[in-house]
């Protein structure tokens, strides 16, 4: 796995490297200026001639040093600065990404919604305030797993102890884990199948092209069980408030209006919020 995450990496800075040797190329051709050449008609020098011997003793252009990858004796290789810092900035576009799909918090955020819209509420809390706790609590759940990359992987980078290769294969070793432990194998196997993947000996061993669908659609059945649990109380008292309307004959007021008071002081006296926050965390074991 490791071998296959490596040389997917190093096709991506290639293929990066390339393109920015062909914008500098198209730019430095976009500067050059032409040189004047005299007129022999007009009495000026004449025009020199380059025999197709001299072409050949002409200087090399020189490579550029920033962009290149230095291979250490033990066989590893290391990418240089500027060549790190256009990974690190591709690799910034996809944190929205990495962050919804490989972390807890789709799980998160999918339950506070189910939770507002049973309770009856459109727009208390408003989605900022979701947002922000759904992010806060998924760096507490996932905070286990920032120190051993932070531990296994950062600081021995920082401290130049291992080299960027390394470094990457052991930021992805803790999370492969985390969402090994939280995907269903049936899920596993179904995009096994779609992918036509051979038979793995154990989940250590899948990649992350199948891991991370099916850790998803895992998130996604949790958090859709844990969200029809929230809403059956609240689902009693609509029923109920409905049934005496009418029963009094009040059939033109909503019964939305009336249970609502009555949902949110049954979620206030049970503890709603430290109730629901505790059962996420507890559902990965924190």
């Amino acid at each position: 796995m490791n071998a296959q995450w490596h040389n997917q990496f190093r096709h991506l800075l290639n293929t990066i490297a390339i393109l920015f040797l062909l914008l500098l190329a198209g730019t430095a051709l976009a500067q050059t200026n032409t040189p004047n050449v005299a007129d022999p008609t007009a009495g000026g020098l004449p025009l020199t001639q380059v025999s197709p011997s001299n072409v050949g003793s002409l200087p090399a252009i020189p490579g550029l040093p920033a962009l290149t990858v230095k291979t250490n004796p033990n066989g590893t290789q290391e990418y240089t600065v500027t060549l790190q810092i256009l990974a690190i900035m591709t690799a910034l576009t996809f944190l929205p990404a990495l962050l919804m799909m490989m972390t807890s918090f789709t799980r998160i955020i999918i339950v506070f919604s189910i939770l507002r819209q049973a309770l009856g509420l459109q727009q208390s809390p408003s989605n900022q305030i979701l947002i922000g706790l759904a992010l806060f609590l998924t760096l507490f759940i996932m905070q286990p797993v920032l120190n051993k990359v932070n531990q296994d992987a950062l600081q021995p980078y920082i401290n130049q102890q291992i080299g960027a290769q390394e470094a990457l294969a052991k930021t992805a070793a803790p999370f492969h884990a985390f969402m090994i432990a939280q995907t269903r194998e049936s899920d596993i196997s179904l995009f096994m199948g779609i992918a036509k993947h051979p038979p793995i000996a154990t989940p250590e061993e899948t990649p992350f092209s199948i891991l991370v669908p099916a850790f998803i659609i895992s998130e996604l059945k949790t958090a859709f069980q844990i969200g029809f649990i929230i809403f059956i109380p609240f689902l009693v008292i609509d029923i109920v408030v409905a049934s005496v309307l009418m029963a009094m004959g009040m059939m033109m007021l909503s019964p939305l209006i009336i249970s609502l008071p009555f949902k949110i002081m049954l979620f206030v006296l049970v503890d709603g919020w430290a109730m629901i926050v505790g059962t996420l965390a507890a559902s990965y074991g924190v």
